[in-house]
């Protein structure tokens, strides 16, 4: 076991600031991020347990033995995780609802969908078992060593999207402004490699302007401790992060517009995945100090230009710029065709609407002509329906003969007769009988 080396107050200048530092860990990008750090927080208040995972290696836990030493926690941690479980299947299955809910179909199986989730065990919601543990531990170690080649294929599609538009914009140009945009470009691409890389000159630079301790005094063994912000014996990826941080943000500037930040946070992940992969030699994710000295005893550490940057490595390969190119081609060739039908679908529409907003205007004449015309004849106008809007004289009169006994076609009371054929009689000199 190592013993921290003692460090001389009167020869050192830490700023107050890093000592006290406290690294926040960053989201790992999994969707059950929460949930896993939760558990992992849980089973570290059992001293037991936190015993187990400090001198486990990682086969160990890949293979699942550590999870069998969930039997021996005491019954309040078991509790509390029982408790985060029943909380992460609850978020799960309001997940797969919101789902469900937004496609209006309610006639999907919740507990079919739940086996999507590989983190957890499905089958019993309520309590945490051993088999929780381990179905955690090797989900989160699978799509933990998936994520960086997820992300560098992201990277890749960024990158060359950005070079696409670079050739295009170079294209409208005349010679004298395409031969400056490209030793502008040639420029800034040395200006971002021209920094230590993961060598001993980047860790003294640490060491001085961050530690404010004196280059010439470098301690490799006094150096892991100061960086080791949680105190646990190891450094781990964020710890790792922290060191390239400041030498990165002295060639990238977020208010110079030229320098990429999406380029400046790759380079840092990729000079953390360089570290790990030279100096971790149990691939836990986890350096120790053993591990770290044995690093810095080797000659690319003594080597600057042992790492190569970002800007002097090839994201991607020309044919593959290529085929990116072509794909968006075809992509912009699809969306282009759509919008031609959509365009027809449009002036087809419009035509219609035209078409039948024409016919109502012919309509409409037709109707003020025929009313015009009957006007003219002095004949009442219509209504909207073609009810005449009110009755010529005589006209209610005739209408309540009609509806009058003695105008309908009920026999008549003796000695009475129509009034039409007492009018024809009068008209003769004709006197009834």
């Amino acid at each position: 076991m190592y013993q921290a080396v003692p460090i001389d107050i009167d020869k050192t200048k830490i700023q107050e600031d890093v000592e006290s530092a406290k690294i926040e860990n960053p989201d790992t990008g999994l969707y059950y991020d929460a949930y896993l750090r939760q558990v992992i927080d849980v089973l570290e208040t059992d001293k037991h347990f936190r015993e187990k995972l400090q001198t486990a290696d990682i086969e160990a836990i890949k293979s699942g033995k550590l999870s069998k030493e969930l039997d021996l926690v005491s019954h309040h941690v078991r509790t509390r995780l029982d408790e985060l479980k029943r909380q992460e299947v609850a978020r799960l299955r309001m997940l797969i609802k919101a789902k469900i809910d937004s496609f209006q179909d309610s006639g999907i199986d919740h507990q079919a969908l739940l086996k999507q989730f590989e983190h957890l065990n499905h089958q019993n919601p309520h309590t945490f078992e051993a088999k929780d543990l381990d179905m955690l531990i090797r989900a989160a170690t699978h799509d933990l060593e998936n994520y960086d080649k997820t992300r560098h294929e992201e990277f890749k599609r960024y990158e060359m999207m950005k070079e696409h538009e670079r050739r295009e914009y170079l294209k409208t140009l005349d010679e004298e402004r395409r031969r400056q945009e490209e030793a502008k470009f040639e420029e800034m691409k040395k200006k971002h490699g021209d920094h230590p890389k993961g060598s001993k000159d980047q860790l003294k630079e640490v060491w001085q302007e961050s530690d404010g301790l004196d280059p010439n005094e470098f301690d490799t063994k006094t150096f892991f401790r100061l960086h080791d912000v949680n105190s646990d014996g190891f450094l781990d990826e964020q710890e790792l992060e922290a060191l390239f941080t400041k030498e990165l943000e002295k060639v990238y500037d977020p208010k110079n517009e030229e320098d990429d930040m999406v380029e400046m946070e790759e380079e840092r992940l990729r000079m953390r995945e360089h570290v790990m992969n030279e100096v971790d030699i149990n691939k836990d994710r986890l350096i120790t100090l053993d591990e770290f000295m044995r690093a810095t005893e080797k000659k690319e550490f003594l080597e600057p230009d042992s790492w190569e940057t970002l800007d002097q490595q090839q994201v991607f390969t020309e044919e593959e710029l290529r085929e990116f190119e072509n794909h968006i081609s075809q992509q912009e060739s699809d969306l282009k065709q759509k919008t031609e039908e959509l365009q027809k679908q449009k002036e087809e529409l419009q035509k219609q609407h035209d078409y039948l907003q024409a016919q109502k205007q012919e309509l409409q004449q037709v109707v003020q002509q025929m009313e015009l015309k009957k006007l003219q004849q002095g004949l009442p106008p219509s209504g909207p329906h073609g009810e005449l809007k009110f009755q010529p004289p005589g006209s209610e009169a005739v209408g309540n003969a009609q509806n009058d006994p003695t105008g309908g076609s009920q026999p008549l009371p003796p000695g009475n007769i129509p009034m039409q054929e007492a009018a024809a009689r009068s008209d003769h000199g004709q006197t009834p009988p």
